[in-house]
């Protein structure tokens, strides 16, 4: 039904169209759209006084969720066990219940504190888990290495741990300080595939003075495979009173410190290996 410049001057004879298709079931949009009624202030005025029909209503979904948070509320749930339940936002538990008391605590102080506590540690053993579980299948994935491979990883590691040469220090030398024993067995693993024998090594433990010296030397002994007697002298470390040492105990055995002689040769393919290293990693392929 179409309405020329003054199609709302006959309001009365539209309202009544309006009206009888508002009770016939029709939304607003239905009726805006059968009389031609695109202003919103004349269709609200058209539909004065007339409800919406029931299928037009939309209803809340969340009544039923507030209900029933409600519900649990009066029952002593917390606000984490109805957001668990009911699989919606804490903040809408909240703005919900927050009218309601607290529930009484169902536990002491102490067994909600031994509580966490047991809590807190599940969820440290299952990270602990996945960790070693990580480590185990990262480990496993490496398998043997060639004596390619072996001789990137020593030399990698040499410059990182290892003494170096310096314009104004020229000490070309193979010397290597660390405190991990699993990098020591790398490098004299690496030692030995370079042809380097035990004979050449000098080998002397660095530790503070407050340590016990003879039981660390046992320690790198066997890590190095060899005899104590083939130590030289311990550097001992002098101790700083105003310093906290936090590595103290039977786990700590100092540092072992391997130097090797007549190593000016193997010190300058160690360096020219790692700046082909570099070379080889960041050059772009043409």
């Amino acid at each position: 039904m179409a309405h020329p410049q003054g199609k709302y001057q006959n309001f009365e004879g539209l309202r009544e169209q309006a009206v009888a298709l508002r009770r016939a079931g029709l939304s607003r949009r239905q009726i805006r759209d059968r009389l031609h009624v695109d202003n919103n202030d004349i269709l609200n005025r058209l539909l004065e006084g007339e409800p919406p029909p029931d299928w037009t209503k939309r209803p809340n979904a969340k009544d039923d969720l507030r209900a029933r948070a409600r519900e649990l509320r009066l029952q002593g749930w917390t606000y984490n066990q109805i957001q668990a339940e009911l699989g919606c936002s804490k903040s809408s538990v909240s703005l919900w219940v927050r009218d309601l008391p607290h529930p009484e605590p169902t536990c002491t102080p102490e067994e909600q504190r031994a509580r966490m506590n047991a809590g807190l540690a599940r969820l440290h053993a299952s990270r602990d888990l996945e960790r070693a579980a990580t480590k185990r299948e990262a480990a496993a994935s490496i398998g043997e290495l060639s004596d390619r491979e072996l001789f990137v990883a020593g030399v990698t590691l040499y410059w990182a741990e290892g003494s170096k040469d310096k314009p104004y220090r020229r000490t070309e030398v193979l010397q290597f300080i660390n405190s991990d024993p699993n990098v020591i067995k790398l490098f004299l693993r690496w030692l030995d595939l370079l042809e380097v024998t035990r004979d050449r090594l000098t080998l002397r433990v660095s530790i503070h003075e407050t340590a016990d010296v003879r039981a660390a030397e046992e320690f790198w002994a066997d890590v190095a495979d060899v005899e104590v007697s083939a130590f030289s002298k311990a550097t001992l470390k002098k101790h700083n009173p105003r310093t906290v040492r936090k590595n103290t105990g039977d786990s700590y055995h100092g540092c072992l410190v391997i130097y090797v002689r007549q190593s000016a040769d193997l010190y300058r393919r160690m360096e020219g290996a790692w700046y082909g290293i570099v070379g080889g990693a960041t050059r772009r392929p043409d």
